[in-house]
Order: structure tokens, then C-alpha cells, then sequence
């Protein structure tokens, strides 16, 4: 073989690796989206791997290659879903000054971002809490949740030995359970804010 056949089949067997490459990124996506369906319609305890493939439009095999354990599937839905749906960032409201001001803010953001992703976020979550086993995978968002909380607390003044009722109640502010037990009870997001506005001042 000459130099120039040498290159050539050199050049076609790294083409077609490449090919080959964004063949399984794409079924990877693939199954990680059809999982991400499955979570926000049936809830992670109830999808099954069967099911996942099935939904991906791949073979058992094929799934388990790319995904050997269902912790690792998760781990890929759970970054997925993070990157597609983000929740609201709190850092700008620090520039807020008023306490009450920011709190408006934030949960308004917070809750609007609730209200949009209810549906999904209820399987997820419910499931999050029935099994600890999961609870892992919702790390970072448990972290956000603290993050909105401590920004949200920041703003007031500190209450010395009262400070924990403060920190309670903001803790239970930013919760999706309890958002949602508020829109249950037939309150809109700006009548839930209103509540809670009052609650946190009342301390």
C-alpha cells in the first residue's frame, strides 16, 4: 500500500469512527430523554428499564451498554432534566435590599418555576421522598432549595435565638410540597405569597 492509500484508509476508518461515535451519543440521548419522559409522566419508582427501552426505541442490550445500572441512568436523567428545565437563579436578588421585596421576588420566580413544571416535578419529588434510595440524584436541587433559602433569609435581620423559626419558615416557604398544599387549597401564587409574606413578618 502506497502513502496515499495508507492516508486514505487512514482518513475513512476515522470518519467512520466518528460516525460511529455520534451513532451512540445519539442513542444515548435518546434513552436519557425517553427516561426523562417516563419519570415526568409515571415517576422514577414506576419506570422500569424495560420500559425506558422501549420508549428509546432500542434493545435491553443496547440500553445496558450505554446504561449498566439504573443509578446510572438516573444520574444522566437528573443532569438532563436540571439543564432543561433550571430553576430560577437567586444570586440576583441579593441586589435586593428590602427584605420583604426580595422575599416577593424570589418566590414569585420560585413559585412561577413551580407552576410551570408542576406535573413533573410532582412524580419526581413524591417519588424522591418514598424512596431515600433516589434521593441522591436530587442533590443539586436539594442544595438550590438551601441556596434560595439562605438568600432569601440573608436580607433579614438576624434574630438572635429566634433566628431558627425564621430560618423554619423559609425552609418551608421555598418547599414544592408545601407550595403546592397552598395552590390545593384554592390560593394563586400571589395569594400563597401573600401568606407567607405575612407568616415570615410575623415571626
Amino acid at each position: 500500500m502506497g502513502v496515499f492509500e495508507f492516508v486514505m484508509a487512514d482518513m475513512a476508518r476515522k470518519y467512520r469512527l466518528k460516525q460511529r461515535a455520534e451513532r451512540q451519543a445519539q442513542t444515548r440521548q435518546r434513552i436519557v430523554e425517553a427516561a426523562v419522559e417516563l419519570h415526568t409522566t409515571l415517576g422514577p419508582a414506576h419506570t422500569s428499564m424495560v420500559a425506558i427501552a422501549e420508549r428509546a426505541g432500542v434493545e435491553r442490550p443496547t440500553l445496558y451498554r450505554h446504561f449498566s445500572t439504573m443509578q446510572d441512568l438516573f444520574s444522566a436523567c437528573s443532569s438532563h432534566h436540571w439543564a432543561q428545565n433550571p430553576p430560577p437563579d437567586p444570586e440576583p436578588w441579593l441586589k435586593i435590599n428590602d427584605p420583604e421585596a426580595r422575599l416577593r421576588q424570589g418566590l414569585m420566580e420560585l413559585y412561577t418555576y413551580y407552576s410551570d413544571h408542576e406535573p413533573g416535578l410532582w412524580k419526581i419529588l413524591r417519588d424522591l421522598e418514598d424512596m431515600p434510595e433516589l434521593r441522591p440524584f436530587a442533590a443539586h436541587r436539594i442544595a438550590h432549595r438551601q441556596r434560595v433559602r439562605d438568600v432569601l433569609a440573608s436580607a433579614w435581620p438576624d434574630r438572635g435565638p429566634q433566628q431558627k423559626f425564621l430560618m423554619a419558615a423559609l425552609a418551608h416557604a421555598v418547599d414544592f410540597f408545601a407550595w403546592r398544599s397552598l395552590r390545593r387549597q384554592g390560593l394563586t401564587n400571589e395569594g400563597a405569597i401573600e401568606l407567607i409574606v405575612r407568616f415570615v413578618k410575623a415571626i
